[in-house]
């Protein structure tokens, strides 16, 4: 039997991360090289991230995906970082025959944005893993979303890491700017302590129709483009597999930077 590749979901919080070395950016490491201990070194990453949102479902699909600094006043060294990973065309047509009917566009435009490479910089920080991402359409529902991560669920025993990439609580209208590292807000550690013991116990159906559990999830997810990654996630999973939390904390008291693996 093929070994199957965990599925990670990574809070992935300020694209300054990318240059940080901190508690967060230390256990992305960690699972790096835990994943490679593990299951080996992956043929390819398949990134959801919340950055590339818009109509339809794409992916891309060139040979050397360029690095996108899809952000704007931070420092000139975050304008300078480049993550030079290959893209992988086979696995970009193998997502669109797995998700058919589905029409999924071969992207030949859009790259990396911050929401893969200011992670993978430091899961892969040799870029030598081939990275393609995927668009979340976002004129779908939720549970539409879901269901596209159960199409995707081959790919883990097929040497593929899918990475969802967001935030599983994200209000930046809420930052506390003047005090990064204030504790977390008493909706959003009511949310997340929530979330968990769902994702713990494999109740999907309520984070999936995330609306109904009121003021809470309303104040976590304002918009939805940082959530679903983590729906694909919980859609990949297989019956019966564990899941974990290796990487908490929350960032300026709205921001959680938690993370969830499924399998290994």
């Amino acid at each position: 039997m093929a070994m199957r590749f965990p599925a990670l979901f990574l809070g992935h919080g300020n694209p300054m991360n990318a240059l940080a070395s901190n508690p967060w950016t230390e256990a992305w490491s960690g699972l790096g090289r835990e994943i490679v201990h593990q299951a080996g070194k992956p043929r390819a990453v398949l990134c959801i991230s919340a950055h590339w949102f818009g109509p339809g479902v794409g992916v891309t699909a060139m040979a050397a995906p360029r690095t996108i600094h899809d952000f704007g006043g931070f420092p000139r060294e975050l304008f300078e970082v480049q993550y030079p990973a290959r893209g992988d065309p086979a696995l970009a047509e193998r997502v669109r025959a797995l998700l058919a009917p589905v029409d999924v566009a071969q992207d030949s435009d859009w790259g990396l944005d911050h929401g893969s490479w200011s992670v993978l910089v430091h899961v892969f920080p040799d870029a030598d893993v081939p990275v393609v991402q995927l668009r979340i359409d976002a004129s779908r529902a939720p549970a539409w979303h879901y269901a596209l991560g159960q199409a995707l669920r081959p790919l883990r025993t097929e040497g593929v890491l899918l990475v969802g990439s967001g935030n599983l609580v994200h209000n930046l209208m809420q930052y506390g700017w003047t005090e990064p590292g204030r504790p977390a807000y008493d909706w959003a550690a009511r949310f997340e302590t929530g979330a968990r013991a769902r994702i713990a116990a494999g109740e999907h159906g309520p984070l999936i129709g995330y609306p109904a559990l009121g003021r809470d999830a309303e104040l976590s997810i304002p918009t939805p483009e940082h959530y679903l990654p983590l729906l694909y996630i919980l859609g990949a999973k297989e019956e019966g597999e564990p899941v974990s939390f290796p990487v908490e904390g929350v960032d300026g008291g709205s921001i959680s930077m938690l993370a969830v693996e499924v399998g290994l």
